[in-house]
């Protein structure tokens, strides 16, 4: 049976040991073990709380972005319609712009073909004139050979002229 009970000065002075360790880890190692862990905690702590101003803040700078984003797009489609309307302004200013040089054009050639039409008739007059008068001419000096139809043309003139 002495193997079944443990001497008592051995526990005694394993309690003594104990307590003493006890007593020693207390004063000693549990303070910083446990300031340790307490920091520990705290940073944890800390990070986590950073982690989650940063989600935050990454949430607010995603939705910012999204906002400069349709501004952006909104700008663009802006500049577009612009440039569209001016781009359709300026082709139908150049539409204009030809019409209307045409016009000018073409009333410049009517006029100058009017001219040209003017001066043709006026020298088929001054030749028309001048061989009627060559004509004329001609049959004068044929019948102003001969002093009988000399005097019968003067006759037949005066016959003509009434006097008032």
């Amino acid at each position: 049976m002495e193997l079944l009970l443990p001497e008592f000065g051995l526990v005694i002075f394993q309690s003594i040991a104990f307590l003493l360790l006890m007593f020693l880890l207390a004063k000693f190692a549990w303070k910083p073990i446990l300031g340790a862990i307490k920091e520990r905690e705290q940073s944890i702590d800390e990070a986590l709380n950073k982690a989650e101003l940063a989600k935050q803040e990454m949430a607010r700078l995603t939705a910012q972005n999204e906002d400069l984003m349709k501004e952006a797009r909104a700008e663009r489609d802006l500049l577009l319609k612009e440039a569209k309307t001016l781009k359709d302004n300026i082709v139908n200013e150049a539409k204009t712009q030809a019409h209307t040089e045409g016009a000018k054009l073409i009333e410049k050639a009517k006029i100058e073909i009017e001219n040209q039409k003017k001066a043709a008739l006026a020298e088929l007059k001054n030749q028309v004139s001048t061989l009627s008068l060559e004509i004329a001419e001609r049959i004068l000096r044929d019948q102003l050979q001969d002093k009988t139809k000399q005097e019968d043309l003067v006759a037949n003139l005066l016959k003509d002229v009434e006097l008032n």
